[in-house]
């Protein structure tokens, strides 16, 4: 969980909504107002926002997949709110159209989010990264959707390796300390393929032990932080010299480039 204090003295609090088997919906809130995060089921933002008597005034879309989007039109009748989303791909309802640049301003919760394009995941896919006011300092976080994973990274369904590779460059650049809110529960299986990958990291091997201790405990392992993932996600070290060796093992063909070595990474990745 992430906390923060507005100007009003009210704290931001960034907590998971579980959906699905394994999709996190992100609740930001400060205790009055409230913003979601790929809402791709109605009832469990539906439940918490009863519980809680919350008020949503926005909802951030990241990309068209349903069970990112699936839940936005059954919330809107029930919570009229303001939607953001990705300018290129196909939604249910979006006010705001974003691209690469863009910021989304939330005055009730005093949040500034900046978006990044990111395909690769989806043609269209974008990233809300911002800073919020902590107790103990000012807090990078990274709400990224399915393009970065704890320890792994997104299916090219409609982009390609160069578009997810330079995605994933874009992010790994934010500050060390951001915090990764991706929405799904694939960390355990992400990191036993990144250890076939990187069987030499002992970052990652510590990292993978406090991750199944969490879980063992029912918590999630979401977030992460920009500079876990640079030590430890495969994804983001394809250029690391041991990985690349690892992967042109898997493949036993000759890979020149970060473009091809990262294809061969996704694709040995597929089928594990």
């Amino acid at each position: 969980m992430t906390t923060g204090k507005q100007d009003t003295g009210r704290v931001i609090r960034i907590c998971p909504i579980p959906a699905f088997n394994d999709n996190y919906i992100w609740l930001i809130e400060d205790g009055v107002h409230a913003a979601v995060v790929d809402p791709g089921q109605a009832q469990p933002v539906l439940d918490v926002l009863k519980q809680t008597k919350l008020s949503l005034v926005a909802i951030l879309l990241t990309h068209h997949h349903h069970d990112h989007v699936g839940g936005v039109v059954e919330i809107l009748q029930k919570h009229p709110a303001l939607v953001y989303g990705p300018a290129f791909e196909v939604l249910p309802v979006c006010d705001f159209m974003l691209g690469q640049g863009d910021c989304v301003t939330i005055d009730k919760l005093g949040l500034c989010l900046n978006v990044l394009d990111v395909p690769g995941h989806t043609a269209g896919h974008i990233a809300y990264t911002g800073l919020v006011d902590t107790d103990s300092g000012t807090q990078p976080v990274l709400f990224c959707g399915d393009t970065l994973f704890v320890g792994g990274c997104g299916r090219l369904f409609e982009g390609t390796p160069a578009q997810m590779l330079s995605s994933l460059d874009q992010l790994a650049a934010l500050p060390s300390e951001t915090a990764v809110y991706c929405a799904h529960e694939y960390t355990l299986a992400n990191l036993r393929f990144a250890k076939e990958a990187d069987p030499n990291n002992h970052d990652l091997a510590a990292f993978e032990k406090a991750c199944q201790a969490k879980r063992a405990a029912n918590e999630p392992t979401v977030p992460s932080t920009i500079g876990t993932e640079r030590r430890c996600n495969p994804f983001l070290r394809s250029r690391d010299p041991e990985v690349a060796e690892s992967v042109k093992r898997w493949a036993n063909k000759s890979l020149q480039t970060p473009v091809e070595i990262f294809g061969a990474l996704r694709e040995w990745k597929n089928g594990f």
